[in-house]
């Protein structure tokens, strides 16, 4: 029995969904306790290191393990979790739509590289005065609070490159990425809202650029792309995330079952 596991978490499951499937197919993990160390949100795929038995002891080991995304960003909408499960913040409108400048936008992705100061999504479960941000978001009630902030290093950070996808097929896949997450994330709402904004850009296309980064625990993919959108001028989310390595556990090495 492994004390490790690395498991690929698919995208639209929840860390906890993807554990109980493990033991679904594993049973001789039934009573086994298992955690993982580093979440991964429910649009996010990827490595999922999961600690078994007596390994949850050094669960704090493997949560400061340094990690690899490959990750794709939308340009030309953002939403208040900073990836396509949220609520658009805005009504698109064909003037206000603009093409991305790869020149620049390339050297933006390589001004992320160092040290800096990151606030936490809404979406997130960093605790504020005893609650988890999203319930504070849900509520509304985080305009009254500054978002709290903590320190990430972006060790190596490139633009791997760019395509452009049709508003029928943007729909299309958020239908079916937001279609199979369980749980009460919104989801009517949001497939809803992105109807109607998709209806009105109906025959324009988007740009999504790939960035691949090498990062400290506790990096918000979600916050990159929501900040390279404000650098560039362009509203921005991630679209798809990747995580492709956590330490020595490596994506190719995932186990799917």
């Amino acid at each position: 029995m492994k004390k490790v596991l690395n498991l690929y978490k698919a995208r639209g499951e929840t860390p906890l969904a993807r554990i109980e499937r493990f033991r679904a197919a594993h049973p001789e993990y039934k009573n086994v306790p298992l955690s993982y160390a580093g979440r991964l949100d429910p649009m996010a795929e990827g490595v999922l290191v999961v600690l078994a038995g007596d390994e949850n002891k050094k669960r704090d080991e493997y949560l400061s393990l340094e990690k690899e995304y490959s990750f794709d960003v939308l340009f030309g909408f953002s939403t208040d979790t900073y990836d396509v499960l949220g609520v658009l913040d805005e009504a698109a409108t064909r003037t206000s739509h603009k093409n991305v400048q790869m020149p620049l936008l390339s050297e933006y992705v390589a001004q992320m590289q160092g040290e800096q100061i990151q606030k936490y999504p809404p979406f997130s479960s960093k605790p504020l005065e005893g609650t988890p941000l999203f319930v504070k978001a849900r509520k509304g009630e985080l305009t009254e609070f500054d978002l709290p902030e903590h320190k990430v290093n972006i060790v190596a950070a490139s633009l791997v490159g760019m395509q452009r996808i049709a508003s029928e097929d943007l729909m299309s896949e958020i239908e079916q990425a937001v279609g199979v997450v369980q749980g009460d994330f919104r989801q009517e709402r949001i497939l809803r809202l992105w109807r109607d904004s998709l209806r009105v850009l109906y025959g324009l296309s988007f740009d999504i650029a790939t960035v691949s980064v090498q990062c400290s625990s506790g990096t918000y993919v979600r916050v990159l792309a929501h900040e390279l959108g404000k650098q560039v001028g362009i509203p921005a989310l991630a679209y798809r995330i990747l995580r492709t390595r956590v330490g020595k556990w490596k994506v190719g090495r995932s186990e799917k079952d």
